[in-house]
């Protein structure tokens, strides 16, 4: 029985190294198995980003062809223009910058707000209600939010808000440029205003995510020395998470600059420049929604040279945010 057992521990004993390895093999393949497919996952995106630019600029070609820069610096936009179209993307540019500047404006500190409100200010049962409350305007489908801006945004504005601004700046030199009348249901400051709506649940729900990374100690020792509730946000939760804010303003800027059919509905189609903002205007992505279902020939491929620019526009603003960032955190290494 001696024998039969040291016989039986020395096979176990054998058995080990064969079980290690093949355990090892598994391990080994089921890695390289998830290195292949992330790294493929990875080369389909760019496969995906290269096909959407060449396509784009295989389409835009025939308008970069006949119009060249000029394209970029042209405010006329006159597809059915005898004997040779004329089509400029000045306005369409402009219209685009100008809302985008607007709805951030807007929306950056009221978003900010919010989130400080939830995560210093607000009772702890209704955190998560009017947490709620806010992100579900990010589940809103767009054209509803055009068509409350149509019906019901844009004729509020006209009537009750717009004359008492334009009438507030009315002596004040510059300034009565920018917000000269007349009221208007459908300009640029309506489109801001609902673009402003859309962003607001993207830079609140970011932003409170990051402000409740904040380290309790950090906050505690800035009230314990004095500090009031703004002091803390300004000096302490803000600077902590300044890199996640950031980030989360240029996700909402990026859908500000893309934004088509709520703009669309309330922006008014006006491919002339106006220096007022309560004047009617259009944007990239308005001109290509409206337009592109009738267009053909040069004005098919102006209209994706439109595309193109909103594209190019877009990757400018994310990689000049990207190095923002990069900045913001060499210096945080330093």
């Amino acid at each position: 029985m001696t024998d039969m057992a040291v016989e039986s521990a020395h096979m176990a004993q054998a058995d080990i190294p064969l079980d290690r390895a093949k355990a090892l093999s598994a391990f080994k393949l089921g890695d390289v198995s998830f290195y292949w497919l992330t790294r493929i996952s990875a080369i389909c995106v760019l496969l995906i980003l290269g096909g959407i630019i060449v396509s784009l600029i295989i389409g835009a070609w025939p308008a970069i062809r006949e119009f060249g820069f000029s394209f970029l610096f042209t405010q006329r936009w006159a597809p059915s223009a005898q004997p040779t179209p004329v089509l400029g993307a000045l306005g369409p540019i402009y219209g685009t910058l100008i809302t985008s500047f607007i709805a951030m404006l807007i929306a950056v500190p009221v978003g900010l707000g919010i989130a400080i409100f939830l995560t210093e200010l607000c009772p702890m049962s209704l955190r998560r209600p009017i947490a709620m409350a806010i992100e579900l305007l990010a589940g809103i489908p767009s054209i509803i939010y055009g068509m409350w801006g149509f019906f019901v945004l844009g004729p509020f504005l006209a009537n009750s808000v717009e004359p008492a601004i334009i009438a507030f700046f009315a002596p004040i030199p510059i300034l009565n440029t920018i917000f000269a009348g007349p009221a208007s249901n459908l300009s640029l400051f309506n489109a801001s205003l609902i673009l402003a709506i859309m962003i607001l649940p993207f830079i609140t729900a970011i932003s409170r995510d990051v402000f409740a990374t904040v380290p309790p100690v950090l906050k505690e020792s800035a009230y314990g020395m004095g500090c009031t509730t703004w002091e803390v946000a300004r000096n302490v939760m803000i600077p902590y998470t300044r890199v996640g804010l950031i980030g989360g303003v240029m996700l909402a800027l990026g859908r500000a600059l893309g934004e088509t059919m709520a703009v669309t509905f309330i922006i008014g189609n006006s491919f002339r420049i106006e220096p007022s903002i309560f004047a009617p205007g259009t944007t990239i992505s308005a001109a290509i929604a409206s337009e592109f279902a009738e267009a053909d020939g040069v004005h098919q491929s102006g209209l994706i040279l439109l595309g193109l620019l909103l594209f190019v526009l877009t990757f400018f603003v994310l990689t000049c945010a990207r190095l923002l960032l990069m900045r913001i955190e060499r210096k945080a290494g330093a």
